[in-house]
């Protein structure tokens, strides 16, 4: 458990920062200046370089040595006072490295083979900079760690709080090594913008890994953080255009035990390779864990002992989301593999994903956004899930998209979630609603639920694309279940399941469909349907037992005859249960019929239908007995 102290003792030779470390205006060995640049979330960050050297630092305890000016030294505390370029080598085993320069100008530090230790404060603190630039020298290890007690100054302060700590914008260069070791609190702290353009770098953190206030950006570099709490956060609630996190590029591996990344407002992943596991995994869910709401405490800390520092918001609730923002996501690109004990990608209020490949392992939702959630393209591969995909409003223009999921596959508000297991971190509170909507226009969508396939409180639309419902297997779900219309005017839809609560089309669609019942037939057995001409419409094996097929295909016209067939085998090349480009034998005629309306059922002799033909399900999606 970490512990604060309130000293009132001579400190002089304590690595903490005294009242008379107050900033310095003298003149800087540099004398560039430039206006601090506003924040944008679309960020354009300056990139930063490192120029002549001013002065050496050479630290060793109790007998550091200054080549140059504009650095004091009081026992193991090194203090540097003027703007300047700054190259620090050596190691103090209980010592601290104070920036405290003139706001209107930047200060640049080159670490070259550093090893600092702090006991009882951060090892580097920057108190006032107008910007600091810390370099990691090429070809060397830079090791920084502070102590799990901290000494404060001011009773009334818990800052700093992190290994590296800065009141003031934070920039890491430099194609060298940084290990940080926060053993109190945070890894590396930012009040303002924490930017990371290149560097090896290396975060063990008993709470947050990286902390920017105002924003973090990721443009480039190897990122490792290992955190008790969250990887990655911002948490700027104050000004809309702050508090947003964006990974621009770079290799990051999360480990944390709440969310992975967490921006107060936005994120925004525009490229990068990243791996996230938060909350311990996807197997720490709600359905193998009896201690949800515990994430990120170490195993001898109970929830009582938990440290709360006061810029911990009591709006804030723990979770163990990998993604998550509360105003909006936005996904443009990178390679992302997520295993999250909590929702994988989670916003308070809109989510877009432009491209990308991303494959997840949730506990809870794959991809959850409260208000709209809208996909334009990418791969998406959710291999494991509670509900897939889910949010009020879902827009499907395109991307390749499979998902797994024990529940609901893709939710438009609605789902179990009002009767989840109580409290826990990932439950949703969506209500039936008629505005709630599923709209595919496009791309290629494979759904395994074992709840329903398709599940909209209010309607689906249907203009384009591939959607295959791998559903469930019981009587109490359905492939497809909506409240209001399911209206279908393009793409090919392929829904299997069970006959309990079966519901197709509207009646309503410009597009036919086949509302198809067989006898139970087992997993990867084929239907096939074929026009009087023997052309083939659909050869599917769905991947589940099953007594349902619904159909809807530009290939199905009004007026013609169709033919289906179970069992039997397809020569032709098979991708997700669908066959192409083959011929199709040995089946068994199951029924025919002719297309007299939107809605064509063929039934298998001795079977009966229960479906609802273009009727509503009426009941919310998941509620059923």
């Amino acid at each position: 458990m970490n512990k604060r102290f309130i000293s009132f003792l001579s400190i002089l030779s304590l690595c903490v920062v005294m009242s008379g470390c107050s900033a310095n205006t003298s003149n800087s060995s540099t004398t560039n200046t430039e206006s601090k640049e506003s924040t944008q979330t679309t960020t354009t960050q300056e990139t930063e370089s490192i120029g002549d050297i001013d002065t050496y630092i050479k630290l060793s305890d109790n007998n550091s040595t200054i080549e140059g000016l504009g650095v004091t030294v009081e026992n193991n505390t090194i203090t540097i006072t003027e703007s300047g370029t700054y190259s620090i080598s050596g190691s103090l085993s209980n010592g601290q490295v104070i920036v405290n320069t003139n706001k209107e100008e930047k200060t640049y530090i080159v670490l070259d083979g550093v090893d600092i230790n702090c006991s009882n404060s951060s090892a580097i603190y920057i108190t006032s900079s107008e910007k600091t630039v810390i370099s990691l020298a090429d070809g060397t290890t830079n090791v920084i760690k502070d102590g799990s007690s901290y000494v404060f100054e001011d009773e009334s302060s818990d800052e700093p709080n992190a290994a590296i700590f800065s009141k003031e914008d934070l920039t890491f260069i430099g194609s060298g090594s940084l290990e940080v070791d926060g053993n109190y609190d945070r890894g590396i702290v930012s009040k303002d913008d924490l930017v990371i353009q290149n560097g090896n770098i290396s975060v063990a953190s008993v709470g947050d890994g990286l902390r920017g206030k105002d924003s973090v950006v990721i443009t480039g570099g190897n990122v490792t953080i290992n955190a008790g709490k969250d990887g990655i956060k911002s948490n700027n609630s104050e000004d809309t255009s702050k508090g947003y996190v964006s990974i621009e590029g770079g290799t990051l591996d999360i480990t944390a035990g709440q969310d992975g990344i967490q921006g107060e407002t936005n994120v925004l992943i525009s490229d990068g390779n990243i791996k996230i596991s938060s909350g311990g995994g996807s197997e720490n869910s709600s359905s193998s864990s009896n201690e949800w709401g515990n994430w990120g405490m170490p195993p001898d800390q109970n929830p009582q002992q938990q440290t709360i520092t006061s810029d911990s918001s009591t709006e804030e609730s723990t979770s163990a989301k990998a993604i998550k923002a509360t105003s909006n996501i936005t996904i443009d690109g990178g390679i992302i593999e997520i295993d999250s004990s909590d929702d994988s990608i989670h916003s308070n209020d809109s989510l877009v994903i432009n491209n990308g490949t991303i494959t997840m392992s949730s506990g809870d939702d794959g991809i959850h956004s409260d208000s709209t959630l809208e996909i334009n393209g990418g791969t998406i591969d959710i291999t494991k899930s509670y509900e897939g995909i889910e949010s009020q409003v879902i827009t499907i223009n395109d991307g390749n998209i499979h998902v797994i999921a024990s529940d609901d596959g893709v939710n438009a508000g609605g789902g179990n979630d009002s009767s989840s297991t109580g409290g826990r971190p990932g439950q949703n509170n969506f209500s039936s609603s008629s505005s709630s909507e599923i709209n595919i226009n496009g791309g290629y969508l494979v759904v395994d639920a074992t709840g329903d396939g398709l599940d909209a409180n209010g309607s689906i639309t249907m203009t384009d694309g591939v959607a295959i419902v791998n559903g469930p297997t019981n009587g109490g779900n359905g492939a497809l279940d909506y409240d209001s219309t399911f209206n279908i005017s393009g793409g090919t839809l392929i829904a299997s399941g069970s006959l309990g609560m079966v519901q197709t089309t509207s009646t309503s669609s410009s597009q036919n469909t086949l509302n198809i019942s067989v006898s139970a037939q087992e997993a990867n057995s084929i239907i096939h349907i074929e026009d009087e001409n023997g052309n083939e419409i659909v050869t599917f094996a769905p991947s589940k037992t099953y007594q349902s097929v619904i159909v809807s295909s530009p290939k199905i016209k009004s007026k013609s005859t169709y033919k289906v067939y179970v069992g039997g085998s397809s020569s032709g090349s098979e991708i997700d249960g669908l066959y192409s480009d083959g011929t199709y034998k040995n089946g068994t005629e199951i029924g025919s019929s002719s297309v007299s309306s939107s809605v064509t059922s063929i039934t298998q002799s001795g079977i009966t239908s229960t479906s609802n033909m273009g009727q509503p399900g009426g009941m919310q999606g998941g509620r059923r007995p």
